[in-house]
């Protein structure tokens, strides 16, 4: 590829996806453009057509891109190529997006650090399908500037009425998603026609060459201009010669982050003074900018996982919410149905998702939207609410894009994705406020977790023992904690009667009146992690207990410190360690132990 000259290499660049149907002359725009301003290698387009007439094949500005084997013999376009040439005003990568229906999600992955589209339809075909399916996705990922090529227009004789009747039916198209095309612009591709300058084969046409409708396209504010955010990749320590810093890890997706600086991590609300920037067998930097890898140390040892989502104090806060009203584009063979368990991927969280409700479902190879429909099938688009099973934090895409993009997992594979419209309330709402405000005014020991892990030997973890009334379940509880001390681990046995009858006395109300029961469940979360934090091992017991109201219980302890273990029969919707029956107790006093080694509570010798 041409160099640009010194000048010309201070000038800005801009991402552009190009996308269209199969066979619409993406690619042989992407040449012209190439060709026309100068930006191939020198001898590059010789070379191509001298190729083409050894083999007896017409040129066409499409081969310049053929460098796959596997676009030479199919004849499409199978990944998002990217490709750079500039003009006057700025350089352009131009992200070549797949056309082929097959290969929707090599789009979603190219279209996605694009800040401008072309959309190519040909004139002779009209609009096609994946005219309109690529126009979804181009707006659900949250680019709003697009501007549309008719190309072809050789081929029907440079008619305008041809034109005319495009632009009039993917307007309409565009304005039911809405989203306003800044250009139409008629083009061939083969023939030059209106890409750098226009000709006089269309007198009927004085508006802008592509050229032009590129350099008119506004650029993205810098990412470094945005609020900081961080999702948490990992954690990792260091304990050669005594070292006993943590350091937090992740790439910076927007803002920048300095030392002294005070950071928030959601959705637990822990926060901390940067102590240190950090950098692998390198001189420490004076910040990390976005798009960076960036490493830190806290100035206090507070305890962060993966997937939380580093942010600065006095910035905009993220969101943080169970339920998200969400665009999807779904990509799977099998429908995705309420009911199923999915997993959610939003920057470096993964989260259990359930659909909660299908506001409206569109097909977009149909052009029907507002479907009422019970699954969102095969290339459906929809406005669905998903219900996480914990909280997690995130930004609308109207806010961050990077932090409100998201995919579906399921069975492994990637089967959809889509952008964050809005945070829904919650029931859990006040309680993680609550915990926020105890966690913005912990008092710190100077002893950290991790130290009194190492000392006791020992991960600090609740063992919730659950099941139905009269099960054993505090003869269980009672001899784990028999087995672990006789092991030498801190541990100890709390039966939630302790809480009740104690903590809880101010609401503890005769009967089964179930009233009172979430605050009784907060209240107990709220004594387990003071003692979670001294480093002991907590055996717990409950009646009952539900997914929700463990999930009560996690939005007070850190989820990691959670296991938990259903005694009986017939077990609730709860995630646990099943035990049937106590008739074996050397058996399933095994059985856990396994499980807390497994889980790292305790350690193999």
């Amino acid at each position: 590829m041409a160099q640009g000259s010194p000048e010309t290499n201070t000038l800005e660049s801009m991402n552009i996806v190009i996308c269209g149907h199969v066979d619409h002359g993406k690619s042989t725009v992407i040449g012209r453009l190439l060709a026309d301003t100068g930006s191939l290698p020198d001898g590059k387009l010789e070379q191509v057509r001298e190729n083409c007439r050894r083999n007896s094949k017409p040129f066409e500005y499409a081969f310049l891109l053929d460098a796959l084997k596997d676009e030479q013999s199919q004849g499409i376009t199978i990944d998002s190529a990217r490709v750079f040439f500039k003009t006057g005003k700025r350089h352009y990568i131009i992200i070549d997006a797949p056309g082929h229906i097959e290969f929707l999600k090599n789009m979603v992955t190219g279209a996605s650090h694009a800040e401008a589209a072309l959309l190519v339809i040909d004139a002779n075909e009209g609009v096609q399908e994946n005219s309109r399916r690529h126009g979804y996705m181009i707006s659900m990922l949250g680019i709003r500037q697009i501007v549309v090529l008719v190309n072809k227009m050789d081929l029907v004789g440079y008619k305008q009425e041809v034109f005319d009747s495009i632009v009039s039916e993917y307007t309409d198209f565009l304005s039911g998603i809405d989203v306003t095309a800044k250009a139409f612009i008629p083009v061939s591709g083969m023939e030059g026609d209106a890409i750098a300058e226009l000709t006089d084969k269309m007198p009927w046409y004085s508006g802008q060459t592509t050229l032009q409708a590129l350099d008119n396209f506004q650029k993205e504010p810098p990412p470094v201009g945005k609020p900081f955010r961080m999702p948490v990749q990992d954690v990792y320590k260091f304990t050669k010669a005594g070292d006993q810093r943590r350091i937090i890890a992740g790439t910076a997706d927007t803002g920048s982050v300095n030392l002294g600086d005070e950071v928030i991590f959601y959705p637990s609300g822990k926060r901390s003074k940067v102590k240190t920037l950090e950098r692998f067998n390198a001189e420490p930097p004076a910040k990390f900018d976005a798009g960076e890898a960036a490493s830190l140390t806290l100035e206090q040892q507070i305890y962060i996982a993966r997937g939380q989502l580093a942010a600065k104090a006095g910035q905009p806060e993220p969101c943080v919410s169970e339920r998200l009203r969400v665009n999807l584009f779904w990509m799977g063979k099998e429908p995705m149905v309420t009911g199923k368990d999915y997993l959610l991927k939003v920057g470096t969280v993964k989260e259990p998702v359930q659909i909660e409700k299908i506001v409206s479902v569109m097909d977009a190879s149909e052009l029907n939207s507002g479907q009422q429909k019970d699954k969102v099938e095969y290339h459906d688009v929809a406005e669905v609410i998903l219900r996480c099973r914990h909280a997690i934090a995130f930004d609308t895409v109207e806010t961050i894009p990077t932090t409100g993009r998201f995919v579906i997992v399921d069975d492994y594979e990637i089967r959809g994705g889509g952008i964050i419209r809005e945070a829904l309330p919650d029931e859990d709402q006040q309680m993680r406020e609550l915990v926020m405000q105890r966690n913005l005014n912990w008092a710190t020991s100077s002893i950290s977790r991790e130290r009194r892990w190492e000392r006791y030997n020992q991960k600090a973890t609740m063992i919730m023992v659950t099941g139905k009334r009269n099960v054993g379940k505090k003869t269980l509880a009672r001899s784990i904690e028999q087995l672990l001390f006789n092991e030498g681990k801190l541990v100890y046995f709390m039966g939630i009667a302790n809480v009740l009858y104690g903590v809880d006395a101010d609401i503890k109300k005769p009967g089964a009146d179930q009233t009172h029961r979430p605050e009784h469940l907060r209240r107990l979360a709220e004594v387990a992690n003071i003692l979670l934090d001294a480093g002991i091992i907590l055996v717990v017991t409950a009646i009952g207990l539900t997914q929700n109201e463990l999930e009560i219980i996690q939005n007070v302890v850190d989820n990691d410190l959670i296991e938990a273990v259903w005694l009986g029969d017939e077990p609730t919707d709860i995630q646990a360690l099943h035990v049937p029956n106590l008739e074996n107790m050397d058996q399933t006093l095994e059985t856990v132990k396994a499980m807390l080694q497994n889980k790292g509570v305790i350690f193999k010798l």
